[in-house]
């Protein structure tokens, strides 16, 4: 049974971590370094990631009953437009080869929560997923999983730097920023074809 039970959250685990996508933030923080030194861009990665779990943590609370019964949207409507979105931000990604460019005097407080915090780290992936995997894996399992893929995904953002002078020493920076575009392009994608099917089942 215990085995049963940690194989469970192991899977929750892995899934929201790879939707969480770390090694897209040490492209994300590498991009900011230009404009902020290594103490600010830890600030970042910090205050980001305590307002990304605050946020996923409401959305899991209270996702459903938000979206029910305050907007009355559905669930697959959300599933579309977040796909629609993250196809935005890969293709951003891969035509460009950075996934945010910020204005030059911007101050830090202004990029941490936004598009930091949301929706690079809580994207559009990461909020369906905490609304609709309680129901699959249960709350527990899943607010653990939210914590320890943050807690991971922090860890990338706070070492973003000697990670991407690696990566540049062996110049493959900007093809992983563009591969990685591929990726996020094409989850988006899916999480919109998956919105569709759903939204196609319930008018059949």
């Amino acid at each position: 049974m215990m085995a049963f039970k940690l194989k469970y959250l192991l899977s929750c685990m892995v899934a929201i971590l790879a939707l969480v996508n770390p090694i897209q933030k040490v492209f994300v923080i590498t991009s900011l370094q230009a404009q902020f030194d290594e103490a600010k861009t830890r600030f970042i990665a910090i205050k980001a990631t305590i307002t990304a779990f605050i946020a996923l943590l409401f959305f899991l609370l209270l996702g459903e009953l938000v979206f029910s019964y305050v907007f009355h949207v559905q669930l697959y409507a959300f599933q579309i437009t977040s796909g629609i979105v993250l196809f935005y931000n890969g293709l951003t990604g891969l035509q460009k080869g950075t996934f945010i460019q910020v204005d030059a005097g911007v101050n830090i407080r202004d990029i941490t929560a936004v598009p930091i915090a949301i929706p690079m780290i809580a994207g559009p992936a990461t909020i369906t997923a905490a609304v609709t995997f309680p129901a699959h894996y249960g709350h527990t399992n899943t607010i653990v999983s939210l914590a320890v893929a943050l807690a991971i995904n922090y860890i990338f953002m706070y070492f973003a730097r000697p990670i991407g002078t690696f990566l540049n020493r062996l110049n493959l920076m900007s093809a992983l920023v563009r591969i990685f575009g591929l990726i996020v392009a094409t989850i988006g994608v899916q999480m919109t074809l998956n919105g569709l099917a759903t939204f196609w089942n319930t008018i059949k």
